[in-house]
């Protein structure tokens, strides 16, 4: 995949319709039962919440560069004040309407040692009222023109009526916009005309009263969505065995998923990505290739995540490797081009640290778990095979540079391992400007390298009696 076409994402413009809501998380840990009920007590560790449904949608596209707009009704609540902060600091245009007799939707949900274990909701679910309608359509009609592709994302919260849906598909047509839609529901009639649906197995199953259990009752499954439904394509998800979709022919294409944590909002990642392909027009392949990737990204995070292009980029690379570890180790242009991608989205604390790490061992890995319990990402710079030898002479390294990060990078806690030449990490340093610098506490601070270059300086104690060259000299007598 030619991952240069997605550079052009920060001059697309795309309008998403749909019901807003607000995910709300509780995370904490359990380590008795109350005395008063038989139920978890809950030590609260952390509180956040972010934007879901539609929200989750825009999320995607602006965290791929995509100049976005939201068109949707919120109640008058202290829920739509957090949905339009939330949206303010997206920088996301917002066509919203405000009705004093709805509930702004928000979901509440209780983490505990990393398992959802409850959630309460507070909505209105009954369609809007003919009056937000009016508005949303006369609002639409003087948005349409000035967006590539319109997304509909439908959680059956009562914003996107039979009404509404129909009327922004025909009038979008007129202006040779593509309408590309999440569906809800078994009755697919009101979707007539869009461009593209995007059911699951499941959803497309009720939809069209079939049972989809091999490849010939989802093709012949999609013909009729097509045809009966006159959509541009037709496509449905298919989890953990990737896409498939028709066109002009019947395709299904792989998943790049290898480890399933949550996953929350992945169809959403799935629609935004769409929606970026198809309004960048690249072709069908290439396009569901990059949502299958993105989605690969997002079901190994916790919660209503997002990713990136550089990252998406990064995992598509390592899955074409098949090794489960070389996503992990990265040219310095390659690093410095995720982190800036970061860093536009949100501010992460990246940590960086250094070393040979000859020969891996206990004082290494308790060391480098303090260093990630710092930040967000941390990052290890590895000497190369020729810097070692200048270091530490004759003889070493024991084990190759390829062979050194290949061990570090299968450490859950190594988020990057990028390789250096010289002596010392200064210029890598001085390029990645990490928000934490590193070392072991043998150094002093002003004696460590790249200190200026960093926003903290901290140092970690070592294990005792643990290090390379003392492994080195035990093995020689």
């Amino acid at each position: 995949m030619n991952f240069n076409q997605f550079q052009r994402a920060s001059q697309i413009n795309i309008l998403v319709v749909g019901d807003l809501m607000l995910d709300y998380y509780l995370i904490g840990k359990c380590s008795r039962i109350s005395p008063e009920a038989p139920v978890q007590v809950v030590e609260v560790k952390e509180e956040k919440h972010v934007l879901g449904g539609a929200g989750n949608v825009v999320r995607n596209l602006t965290d791929f560069n995509v100049h976005v707009g939201i068109l949707s009704i919120l109640g008058q609540d202290e829920t739509s004040k957090m949905i339009t902060n939330h949206l303010e600091e997206l920088k996301v245009k917002q066509y919203i309407t405000f009705d004093p007799a709805r509930h702004s939707s928000i979901k509440n949900r209780i983490m505990v040692d990393n398992q959802q274990i409850l959630r309460f909701d507070k909505e209105t679910k009954e369609s809007i009222s003919s009056e937000s309608e009016a508005k949303l359509i006369e609002e639409f009609d003087t948005l349409v023109k000035h967006y590539d592709l319109i997304i509909l994302s439908d959680y059956a919260k009562g914003v996107l009526t039979d009404d509404l849906i129909k009327y922004i598909i025909r009038e979008s047509k007129k202006f040779d916009k593509k309408v590309i839609i999440d569906p809800k529901g078994s009755d697919f009639t009101k979707y007539s005309g869009a461009f593209l649906l995007t059911p699951n197995k499941a959803e497309a199953g009720l939809a069209t009263n079939r049972t989809l259990n091999d490849v010939e009752s989802i093709e012949n499954c999609l013909k009729h969505m097509k045809d009966h439904y006159d959509l541009g394509v037709s496509m449905i998800t298919l989890s953990e065995d990737g896409i498939a979709f028709f066109h002009d022919s019947f395709h299904k294409r792989r998943t790049y998923a290898k480890e399933v944590y949550d996953v929350t909002g992945a169809g959403d990642t799935v629609l935004a990505s769409l929606g970026l392909g198809f309004a960048l027009e690249l072709d069908l392949d290439t396009i569901v290739d990059f949502a299958n990737a993105a989605a690969g990204v997002v079901v190994g995070k916790s919660g209503s995540a997002t990713t990136n292009i550089e990252e998406v980029k990064r995992y598509y690379k390592n899955h074409l490797k098949k090794n489960p570890f070389s996503a992990k180790l990265l040219e310095k242009v390659e690093l410095l081009d995720f982190i800036k991608a970061e860093r536009k989205i949100k501010n992460n604390n990246f940590v960086f640290t250094n070393g040979c790490f000859d020969i891996l061992h206990v004082g290494h890995i308790s060391y480098l778990q303090k260093a990630k319990s710092l930040g967000e990402y941390l990052i290890v710079g590895l000497n190369a095979d020729s810097s070692v030898r200048k270091l530490k002479g004759d003889g070493r390294p024991v084990n190759n540079e390829q062979a050194r990060a290949t061990l570090l990078a299968a450490l859950s806690f190594v988020d990057f391992i990028v390789i250096f030449d010289e002596d010392t990490p200064l210029e890598l340093i001085k390029d990645i400007r990490p928000d934490i610098l590193v070392k072991g506490a043998d150094y002093k601070i002003h004696e460590i390298v790249g200190r200026e270059y960093s926003k903290k300086v901290k140092t970690i104690d070592f294990v005792d009696n643990y290090s390379t060259t003392s492994i080195i000299n035990k093995l020689k007598k």
